[in-house]
């Protein structure tokens, strides 16, 4: 690699202020971000230059005597340190056999989501042509691992994980507040996951509180996940939605319950007996989601379920929660944080009426 050609580019970025170069480019360190993206139709090992776009058009031929014979040393270097290209897109690690890891080791008590989504994603990534977007919908109680297992995703299929350029979290609230901006929203929407499905064909797009999406919004999404081979032009076939709902939780609880009552083991407890009950209740419940086309039309990939949690398993999040901080830790100290949880029903108190979700903060109490 020729050093000399990269030390005069980095100074004169950095010197002249305001330049053509810098406002088309950033500064060097934004530059290398922004290369991979330039040439995401090639292989690394075979970098050439292909439709670069007119704004950049001047730039690159003012810059011609440093760029066009060293910018596949350049790239073949940035190749070199974050090991990219064996997807074609450096942004991608689509690592199964990390997702089947982590869910297997970090996610508790779940063990028809785990099964479900390596399935799902596996078979999904494997498929050279799908005929649609993979929409994934997770349902259950709050902090029963739903945003988790979205989180995890994200870090075993792209390299930056939720911070991926790739990846787009929303959650209906707090992005989509008020109802009487409805057209404005679904307009920034569509076209914001038009721009990002050009940039990044297997972008993740993730909906918390899908509940309180209006159904607008959602059939703003609808024509992305349908069976469309391109929309304006542009293909969402490799792209991917997860949405994230309580509704449905009721009915898992229910079933889950009925087991426990008739001493079964949860783990007996298969798709067909909670897959449609959720459908069911999602179809009837309140909020945009339930009334969409994506439920209606028969859109969603599965259903998945998420159970409530119980008293071993908040045991098991305390302990990974002392783990993930390097504090050491006795049965005792679980055993305080666990019973300080509200358990239900009344009778049993069996269920953890917050799943995990408040064990991080609730840790700090008894430590010394």
């Amino acid at each position: 690699m020729n050093f000399q050609r990269l030390l005069l580019l980095c100074c004169w970025s950095q010197v002249v202020k305001g330049n053509l170069f810098q406002e088309q480019f950033g500064t060097f360190s934004e530059m290398f971000h922004s290369l991979p993206g330039q040439f995401w139709n090639s292989d690394c090992e075979n970098k050439e230059m292909t439709d670069i776009s007119k704004q950049n058009a001047k730039t690159l031929e003012a810059w011609s005597f440093l760029i066009q014979d060293g910018y596949q040393e350049i790239l073949s270097w940035y190749c070199s340190v974050h090991e990219c290209c064996e997807s074609g897109d450096c942004r991608l690690i689509n690592n199964i056999t990390g997702l089947d890891h982590d869910l297997n080791k970090k996610l508790h008590g779940q063990h028809l989501a785990k099964e479900v989504v390596v399935k799902a994603v596996k078979g999904f990534l494997a498929t050279k042509n799908p005929e649609k977007a993979l929409a994934l919908s997770f349902h259950g109680w709050s902090g029963t691992g739903k945003n988790f297992v979205a989180k995890m995703i994200a870090d075993n299929l792209y390299r930056d994980g939720l911070r991926s350029q790739c990846v787009h979290f929303y959650i209906a609230p707090f992005h989509f507040p008020h109802v009487n901006m409805v057209d404005v929203y679904k307009t920034q929407l569509q076209q914001f996951i038009q721009a990002a499905v050009q940039q990044c064909k297997q972008s993740l797009f993730i909906f918390d509180e899908a509940e309180k999406l209006h159904p607008g919004l959602i059939d703003a999404i609808k024509p992305y996940i349908d069976h469309y081979d391109h929309v304006d032009g542009v293909d969402f076939r490799k792209s991917m939605f997860i949405f994230l709902s309580n509704i449905g939780g009721n009915s898992i609880n229910r079933v889950t319950l009925g087991f426990w009552r008739a001493g079964q083991n949860r783990e007996d407890i298969t798709m067909e007996d909670l897959e449609h009950q959720i459908q069911r209740e999602t179809a009837i419940s309140k909020g945009g989601f339930a009334h969409s086309g994506l439920v209606t039309e028969n859109l969603i990939d599965f259903f998945i379920p998420f159970l409530p949690l119980e008293y071993k398993h908040v045991k098991l999040c305390v302990r990974d929660a002392l783990q993930s901080r390097g504090i050491k830790y006795d049965l005792d100290i679980l055993d305080e944080v666990a019973k300080g949880m509200v358990y239900v029903p009344k009778e049993e108190k069996l269920f953890s009426a917050q799943g995990c979700k408040s064990v991080a903060q609730r840790v700090n109490v008894f430590l010394p």
